[in-house]
Order: structure tokens, then sequence, then C-alpha cells
């Protein structure tokens, strides 16, 4: 995985420039630690920081390619899993190669089949590539958007990059926000709208979107999206076919020149993956799986199971690492690096994210890159399956919003009435939802049921794995670290969202088909666990900490965000006993001491990157 940047000026000579191009590229050398590369003319300039998984000796970015008169450029970030593949059609088509890495596979794509290449890619990706001859260049991000990309039109500029903060390091574009920018972090936040940048000059390709970038303008293409269909098959083979799906996708991305390991919860799709990862390590010969997992200082003695956080994973963990024989490494965080890590998770999203849960996955990063550079993770099944409360709970499903994201008026509330007044949330949130309703492709006569279990799918697909997917990548990244996530196959998503809600439920269990898909992979009780959550904290000490710098900011006239909030109404909520509630916000896990660590993340993020409100 690396980082890429760059920018096209139609009107000067960029080679007088390449300060800027330097210092774009630097902005993410977390990303990529391992190498640094540039290339600039007099129109185009690209960056790219490598962090070297394939071909380490080779590979070097940006790479340059010439067929004939023409020349051709790419930067790239992400993994084709078909590389082998491709590379052998590409052979058989007269194309040569002189390294063994993927960079090389994707710019020859291009070079034979042109924008068409994008649909034979099964990977994560986000690159650039600038034809010279041409003068064009030619973007796409992967189907499910695992792999980010953002993109801005400033004073005439197309810029471009990984992160936020590779756009914002360029002299023409500036950290502000608008109302809709703020609408989104504080009634939408820490999701974000599909394309939405947050800052008012920055915006994000789409998922499955390509674009091309002439004189005469850009262009924008979708090439993916999700297709209904009916659904042929019954349980039986229904169930095959997953298995298939996931275990072909699992060893494709097992395949690495660097140690890989894998983060183990002992809930079904972490141990899933990890068993099968122990097949393929078996059957070529590799030795033992690695695996990871993340819990806090004195856990066992505050966990109290609720609804959304049913049991502990320590006892799971055991369970599989005994039975799989792997090499474990049980990573474990305190209170103060917990509330240390706020700060630094807000750096590495460039917005505020999802509080401790992002700050203890950075951490957890920092810690499994010491002895892995590749990370295997059970990312977006839950998604793609229906394995979250909203998808059961007749609440959620009729509650005409975004189902993890019931308390839009209690956060409303929170906002100074003016800056209420200004961004109306409640109006907004409605109207992201409609749009979001609107996308949803139903198929001619569905009924009531089977539309409401579809528009829910629709939803979780498009709109929250997008959040946890953000999550993975910056804080992962972030550390060196890269996270490959087998359930965003995109032939697996795209099969699995025909399958009907009496399937997908099959056994009258939540994810009932992919339980069924993995008999015989994983042991009779890990195989019917509950669902628990990524792991949190639930020492009170973290409250307490959390609370105290939210009653910082309060107790600071100069902090950015007391202009737009409702200052007495938080100090009463951190008087209250409501502040120690279980019941989220946003999502699972994010409850009252999420909230205060949320707002010291949004004041951290207005202070750091001097975000002008406008």
């Amino acid at each position: 995985m690396c980082g890429i940047t760059g920018w096209i000026d139609w009107t000067r000579d960029l080679t007088q420039d390449s300060s800027s191009l330097i210092k774009m590229t630097e902005t993410l050398a977390l990303r990529g630690p391992d190498a640094s590369g540039t290339w600039i003319s007099s129109h185009c300039a690209l960056g790219h920081r490598r962090l070297s998984v394939i071909d380490p000796e080779n590979g070097a970015q940006p790479m340059i390619r010439r067929s004939g008169d023409d020349t051709y450029v790419v930067v790239y970030n992400g993994e084709l899993y078909n590389a082998l593949e491709l590379r052998k059609e590409l052979e058989d088509r007269g194309r040569t190669f002189t390294t063994h890495c993927d960079t090389e596979v994707l710019l020859v794509s291009y070079m034979e089949w042109g924008k068409a290449c994008v649909e034979r890619f099964n990977g994560i990706f986000a690159f650039a590539i600038w034809d010279v001859t041409e003068q064009e260049m030619f973007l796409a991000r992967d189907r499910l958007g695992v792999k980010p990309l953002f993109i801005s039109f400033a004073d005439g500029l197309f810029i471009f990059g990984s992160e936020p903060k590779a756009i914002l390091a360029h002299p023409a574009v500036k950290a502000e926000v608008g109302a809709e920018g703020l609408a989104e972090i504080f009634i939408i936040g820490p999701a974000r709208t599909p394309g939405q940048g947050i800052y008012k000059d920055i915006t994000e390709l789409l998922p499955g979107q390509c674009m091309t970038v002439t004189r005469s303008g850009v262009r924008k293409t979708k090439y993916w999206s999700l297709e209904t269909i009916p659904h042929e098959e019954d349980v039986e083979a229904t169930a095959e076919h997953v298995g298939e799906l996931l275990k072909d996708t699992t060893e494709r991305q097992l395949v690495s020149d660097v140690p890989v390991g894998t983060l183990l919860s002992g809930g079904l799709d972490s141990s899933a993956l990890t068993a099968l990862a122990v097949r393929y390590y078996e059957q070529t010969g590799q030795g033992n799986v690695n695996t990871y997992s993340v819990d806090y200082r004195d856990n066992d003695k505050h966990f109290k199971a609720h609804a959304f956080q049913p049991n502990s994973d320590a006892p799971w963990i055991e369970r599989m690492v005994s039975h799989l024989d792997t090499i474990h490494h049980p990573i474990q965080f305190d209170t103060p690096e917990l509330v240390g890590a706020l700060r630094d998770a807000t750096l590495a999203r460039d917005l505020p994210g999802m509080a401790d849960v992002d700050a203890s996955l950075l951490l957890f990063c920092r810690e499994i890159k010491k002895g892995a550079t590749v990370a295997i993770s059970g990312e977006a099944a839950d998604e793609i399956f229906g394995g979250y409360p909203w998808f059961h709970r007749e609440e959620a499903l009729s509650a005409n919003t975004f189902p993890w994201s019931l308390a839009s008026s209690m956060r409303a509330d929170l906002l100074a009435p003016d800056v209420a007044a200004w961004i109306k949330p409640i109006d907004y949130i409605n109207d992201r939802y409609a749009q979001a309703i609107a996308e949803v492709p139903h198929l001619d006569g569905e009924s009531e049921t089977v539309r409401k279990m579809r528009k829910m799918s629709y939803l979780n697909i498009t709109r929250f794995m997008p959040t946890l997917l953000d999550r993975k990548d910056r804080m992962s990244m972030a550390a060196g670290l890269e996270v490959r996530v087998p359930f965003c196959d995109h032939r697996l998503v795209q099969y699995v969202w025909n399958i009907p809600w009496e399937i997908k439920t099959a056994g009258d269990r939540e994810k009932g088909i992919l339980r069924r898909a993995l008999r015989g992979v994983l042991p009779e009780d890990v195989l019917t666990r509950k669902k628990s959550p990524y792991p949190k904290t639930h020492n009170p000490n973290y409250l307490a900490a959390v609370k105290g710098l939210v009653l910082d900011i309060l107790n600071d006239p100069s902090s950015p965000l007391l202009p737009l909030i409702n200052a007495s109404k938080i100090r009463e909520l951190a008087e209250s006993d409501s502040a120690k509630s279980n019941i989220p916000w946003f999502g699972q896990l994010m409850s009252g001491p999420q909230l205060f660590a949320y707002l010291y993340q949004v004041n951290t993020w207005l202070k750091e990157y001097g975000v002008s409100v406008k």
C-alpha cells in the first residue's frame, strides 16, 4: 500500500514548482515509509510514497512505461489480487514485463485495454495514470472504496491525494468548511456522505468510479455498481457458493513478499479468515499463522454485557488460538494511552472520527507493524451478510433514518442555536437519507418485506461500510501497515447482495448463510457465537478522562469548538447519569464516553488544521 498525490495545471510550467510536490508527497510518509518518488512535467506533477509488499526490490513509483511514441506514468495505491492472471494474459498478447509487481501489471493493462482495464481488476486500488502524448489523466477507485481518493478543483487546478492532508498541502487549497461540512461533522459524522470531503474545496471520487481529466474538462464514469438480479440457488447451493468465494478471495489476499498476520477477535468473521489462512499456510508449507488481538487493561473487571456488546472476546480468542495453533500476540492498552492517541487518530483521518475506536485501532496497528507488514481483517461481513442489530430490530427497520444514527435530535440539541439554524441538521440528515433510499436498485414485484431488507442492506454497504473502511485505511496506513479485507471482494458482495433475506438468515440466525458456509471450518461453539463488535474500554477512568478534556475545552474561551456548540447543554450532560450510558448515538460502540471523545476530536481538528468556518 502507498500514498499518492499530484495535480494538473494547464496554465503554467509546473517544473518550476517541485517544492509544492515534495511537500504534498511528504504528508503521506506514514502511508509509505519505505520509499518516496516524484515526477513532474510542464502541466502534470505526480508524487508517491511506497510501502513495499510485492517485489520490494522493484516497483518504484511513479512508474514510467513507453510504447512506441507514447509514454505513460502511474502512481498507484493498492493491490491487484488477480495480477498473476492478468500478467499471463498480457504476455500472451505480446506485452513484456521488467518487474514482478502489480503496479506494472496495472499500467500495462491500461496500455493494452485503455480505460476498460478497471473492469478486469480484482483488488483494492486508487490510481492516476498520465498519458504524456494525449495530455490526459485517468483516475479510478476500487469498486467498494477500500482505498481512498480525494480530489479538488481549486482556482482552475485539478488536485488529488490519498488523504485530504496531501491536497491541503497545496498552496491553492485552504482548510475551510461551510454549512454542509459542519452538518456532516455534527449530524452525519463520524460517517460521511459518499463523495463528501467535508472541506469546502475537497470531494471524493466515489467507489466504482473513474474519471478523465483533459484541457476541455473532467468526465466521471461509474464502471461498477450493485446489480439486482433474481437469486436462483437454494440454501445449500448458496452456502457452498459463499464458501468457495470466501476461500478464493482469502487465499488471493494472503499472497505477499513480506510478513502477514490476521486480526483475531474470536468472532465468526475473524475466526473464519484465520482458519482459512491456517489451512492455506498448511497447504503451502508456510508454517504457523501469526494472529493479533486487542483488549484493554482491567476490562475483565469492568465489562458488563448489554444488547450491543453481549460478551467479551478474551475466552473466544483463547479458544481459536488453541484450536488453530497460531502464534498469538495479545495486545493491551491502558486508559492514558487511549486518551493520548485521540489526537493522533484525528490527524490520521484529517477529521474527527470514531473517537477511541479509532485511537485503539491506531495503537493496535502500530503494535502489529512490529511483526507484520500485512494483516487480514474481517471488516464488512456484517454489512454484507446482515449481522448488525439494526437488521433485526423493527424500531431500526422502521426508523426512516440511518439505523446506526438514531439520536439525531439529541445531537442537534448540542449545537449553538445560530449554528443549528444555519446548517439545519435534521433537514440535512433527512435529505441525505432520502438520497440514499432513492438509489436502491429493487426488482419489480418485490414484497414490502423484501424491499425493506434490501433497503437496509444497501444503506449498510454504501453508507455505513465506508465509515469503517475509512477508519481501517487511515489508522492502519498511519502505522505503515497494509490491512486487507477479504469480505470486500466485489464478487462476494455482488453475490450476497441478491441472496434473499430468508436464506441470509438460514437457521433463524443473523448471518445464518455464512455460518452454514463455514461448517467444517470452525468449531460449532464459535460458529454459533453471538455477534460482539470490536472491543472498547469499559474502564470508568476513560469516561472521567474524556469528560475532563471536554470541560477543559468549555473553560477555555479560545477553544474553536465553543462558538459551534451549546456549552451549557454539554456541561449538563457531563454532570448527568446519561454520560455513563451504553446506548449508542452512532453505530454500536459510540455511547456516552465516546460523545465526549468525539467533541474533543472536533476541537482538535479545528485547532490543528486551522479550520475556517465560512
